[in-house]
């Protein structure tokens, strides 16, 4: 290990979030660079972002994996992390990366386990816990998907994994759980039906039907008391509004 390590930038891609964004520039406030990419905020996001010494780019909306993308190139540093303004890096995993990048033989990248809140408490069965991705990485050997969703990075090199996790802080309410699935499922559908993907009666009833058992049941969701019922609920009903839509839009395109 080396006396000192690597320099950081951290990259936030943002539209209109002036209420999550303070959090989650507070926990990382130790990295040398931070840059919001805006996309035509309406609210004080970019304000919020300034005040807290961050680079502010507006840049109008690619999609997910185009607009991290477009903010990674756009970072001071080759050593990347990347953030959704919803999530908090944990005190653990500051830690876990400060140390991992003073290292002096490093890998392409670093992946770390997410804890997922809903209705204000964590969960830590089902399908939420541990939920690992990459989001540290060496953007000379790694880029981010084009998928207009569930965008990822694609390393090119070894990947270790961090202590710690990330906090992310996916809604605040019933209501924006399920406004977030109608809005995601539009784009998941889509991306279904332009891969030619058929889909048929079987998805639409028996995909959603298994994902809720394994999710509350097989994988113990059901410690989590009423946020694990509710986050089972969401994932089934995104597979059944996804498989739904994809059908609706493969009806319109056959007539």
């Amino acid at each position: 290990m080396s006396t000192s390590r690597l320099p950081l930038s951290v990259v936030i891609i943002t539209l209109n979030e002036e209420a999550n964004l303070p959090a989650c520039l507070e926990s990382v406030r130790w990295a040398e660079d931070i840059l919001v990419v805006d996309s035509g905020s309406s609210d004080r996001t970019c304000e919020v972002a300034r005040a807290y010494g961050a680079r502010v780019i507006e840049h109008a909306w690619q999609g997910f994996g185009a607009q991290k993308q477009f903010a990674s190139d756009h970072a001071r540093h080759d050593w990347v992390l990347n953030l959704d303004a919803d999530e908090r890096v944990s005190e653990r995993l500051v830690d876990s990366i400060q140390r991992a990048l003073a290292y002096s033989h490093q890998p392409a990248a670093y992946r770390c386990n997410f804890l997922h809140f809903i209705m204000g408490r964590p969960l830590r069965h089902g399908e939420a816990w541990p939920d690992p991705h990459v989001r540290l990485y060496d953007r000379r050997r790694a880029h981010w998907s084009r998928r207009p969703i569930h965008e990822h990075v694609v390393v090119d090199g070894p990947v270790r994994a961090l202590d710690g996790w990330i906090e992310h802080h996916t809604a605040a309410s019933v209501s924006e759980i399920f406004d977030k699935i109608n809005r995601y499922t539009d784009l998941q559908a889509a991306e279904l039906v332009q891969a030619g993907k058929p889909v048929g009666l079987r998805h639409v009833l028996l995909n959603p039907a298994w994902r809720f058992v394994r999710n509350y049941l097989l994988r113990l969701g059901m410690l989590d008391g009423v946020p694990g019922v509710v986050h089972a609920a969401q994932a089934a009903m995104t597979s059944f509004l996804k498989y739904a839509k994809a059908v609706e839009l493969q009806g319109r395109i056959e007539q």
